[in-house]
This record gives structure tokens, C-alpha cells and sequence, in this order.
């Protein structure tokens, strides 16, 4: 069987037949140009350096490289490849908080980089370190939802990773509890499988229960892992992209957001967790040893069957015919302008 990974990009094909037309439309205005001085059999013999067919050799060259790169481009795949992968790790499910504090300021200084932008980075750093893993990711604020079940597709998760913003969500505010609870049940129901929760946020929690919902995750093995994010002297919410204005409450101030480092450590220590600062420079190293403590299980084992890439073939293919038409000239060849191949002597 054979088939493309981006069949969509089989539409640039469409490209040769236009650039024949062109090629052919600029080749019959050469010649009534040229008519315009005389006829051919008269003015060949006065341009003895320009050759009649090495034009058309080097375009055909050239759509012929074009067309190998578009279909290596397309990814073309032949035939079946059985690949199988063992898998031993543990389910690891990130909540990730999406309130609208998540857009103030990471540090004190107001205009550096945003909570969000922070634990996007964090995420993207430890999805990396994940690999062999299952991850799932819940996203909350007022509530909390799903965002990706379990899985092993990385790439999935990293798609996701770059989307997140707090205007997914629908209700503002922060909801711990419910995203603790929530995240705990992403689990799969094997018990020998070690778990644990990462929870990113600024623990500005405004439902309270966050502590019993940790002490209730751990009772069922799941070990929860806060990373903070903020800083303890706090920084206004900017509104949008609108620069210099910021959140106010109904009384007309301006609104303080700022990491609650006590509540976050209380939650990690109920969770028997740890509690990292995001801005500490070794603070995934540290999460990355706490979890190196769970014990791996295997997971499963991924059986499948995917088409051989052949792009390799294809793009040599295109290699070969640009360099062929690197060394074929323009003009005609100084040891073949004394044969004629049309008439006999």
C-alpha cells in the first residue's frame, strides 16, 4: 500500500503545468521577438553560443526536482513496518491554572514576562523530561476541565500546551479544590500504578478545600507536587492587550495578585508533595527528582503497524536533478558544436 503522510501538499504539483505554460509563453515571445530581426536559418549562424534545447533541458530539470521535493514533501510511505515499544513509567496529570491572574507579571517588575508565559516554558521543559511517561492535563479557574486524557502522544500534549489561555475558560476565579479532585480522577484504575499530580498556579485560591482535596488525592496514592508561580510582593493584572491599564475591583483600585507560597506548601505537604517556585533555576530539577522516587511500572505494551517513509528516495531524486542542472550551461557545448546530429556529412 502506498500513501501520503500531508496529502494536502500534493496541491503544489498544480504548480509544473503553470510553470510550463509560462515557460512555453516566454519561449514563443523569444521567437517573435527574434522574427522581428530576420529568419531563423539566418540569425542561428549568427548566434553560434546559444543552443536550441538546453533552455528546455534545464526547465525540464528543474520541474522534475520541483515535483520529487513536493512529493517528498507529502511524506510518501510504502509497505508496513511492525514496531514495537514497551512502556514503564507512571501517570503523571498537570492542572494547570488558567485564571486571569495568570497574566500578571511572573516577577515584581510589572512588565516582564507573564505567570502564563512562565508555565507554558515550565510545562514545555517537563513534558520533555515526561517522555516515557503518561501525562494527562486538566485546565481551571472558576471550575475545572479536562483538557487531554492520559496519553503517551507527547506531540498532542504539546499542541494543547501552546493554545492555553485563561480566555478557554468560561468562569473566572480559582477553583484548587475542584481541579485537585478532578485531576485525581484522570487516573487509570490500576493500582499498580504510581501517580502524581503537578499542579502550576499562584494558589490565589477563592473556594477554599484545596488542603482536604490533597489530603483526599494522597490517601489514594496520588502523590501532588505544587510549582508556584508569582512572586510574594504581587503584580497587577494587565486588562488584554490594552498597555498600561490593569484589573480594579468595585471600589475603582487597582487589583494585587500574588503567590500564596504558605497555601501552595500546605497543599504540597497534604498532598506529600513538595512545593517548587517556578523561578528557581533548579526548580524542575528538584520536581524531576521527587518524581524519579515513584516507582515505574510498565504501562503497556504499543503495537502497530505504519507505512516506511520513502521521502529519502524522493528528495535524493530532487538533489540529483538540481545538480545536473547546475553543470548543463546555456550555451551550447564547445566539443558538441562541431557535430551535427541532424545531417549527414
Amino acid at each position: 500500500m502506498f500513501d501520503f503522510a500531508n496529502t494536502y501538499l500534493l496541491n503544489l504539483l498544480w504548480l509544473v503545468p503553470v510553470f510550463y505554460a509560462v515557460f512555453w509563453w516566454s519561449r514563443a515571445r523569444r521567437r517573435r521577438r527574434l522574427a522581428r530581426f530576420g529568419r531563423a536559418d539566418v540569425l542561428v549562424p549568427l548566434m553560434p553560443e546559444v543552443s536550441p534545447y538546453k533552455p528546455s533541458v534545464k526547465f525540464v530539470l528543474r520541474m522534475l526536482a520541483l515535483t520529487m521535493l513536493i512529493i517528498a514533501l507529502a511524506r510518501p510511505r510504502a509497505g508496513e513496518q511492525q514496531k514495537e515499544e514497551s512502556l514503564a513509567g507512571i501517570e503523571v496529570m498537570i492542572a494547570f491554572d488558567l485564571s486571569n491572574s495568570m497574566y500578571a507579571s511572573a516577577t515584581d517588575d510589572i512588565n516582564a514576562a507573564s505567570r502564563l508565559d512562565r508555565a507554558r516554558l515550565l510545562l514545555d521543559k517537563l513534558v520533555d523530561r515526561l517522555n516515557g511517561n503518561k501525562v494527562g492535563l486538566v485546565v481551571f479557574a472558576g471550575t475545572a476541565k479536562t483538557q487531554l486524557p492520559m496519553t503517551t502522544d507527547f506531540g498532542i500534549a504539546r499542541l494543547i500546551l501552546s493554545e492555553l489561555n485563561p480566555g478557554m475558560m468560561e468562569y473566572q476565579g480559582t477553583s484548587l479544590a475542584e481541579a485537585i479532585a478532578m485531576a485525581a480522577n484522570g487516573f487509570s484504575q490500576t493500582d499498580d500504578i504510581h501517580k502524581a499530580i503537578i499542579l502550576l498556579t499562584d494558589a490565589e485560591d477563592h473556594q477554599g478545600d484545596a488542603i482536604d482535596a490533597a489530603k483526599a488525592a494522597a490517601e489514594r496514592g496520588i502523590q501532588l507536587n505544587v510549582i508556584g508561580l508569582g512572586t510574594g510582593g504581587g503584580a497587577p493584572i494587565p486588562m488584554g492587550s490594552r498597555r498600561g491599564e490593569y484589573m480594579k475591583d468595585s471600589e475603582g483600585n487597582v487589583v494585587n495578585t500574588a503567590l500564596n507560597a504558605d497555601l501552595a506548601q500546605q497543599i504540597a505537604d497534604a498532598g506529600q508533595g513538595i512545593f517548587v517556585n517556578g523561578a528557581a533555576g533548579d526548580a524542575l530539577d528538584v520536581l524531576t527528582k521527587q518524581l524519579d522516587k515513584l516507582q515505574k511500572s510498565q504501562l503497556k505494551n504499543v503495537k502497530y503497524s505504519a507505512g516506511a517513509e520513502q521521502f529519502p528516495v524522493f528528495a535524493w531524486l530532487a538533489l540529483i536533478f538540481l545538480v545536473v542542472d547546475i553543470f548543463v550551461l546555456d550555451r551550447k557545448n564547445t566539443w558538441l558544436s562541431r557535430i551535427n546530429f541532424f545531417t549527414k556529412k
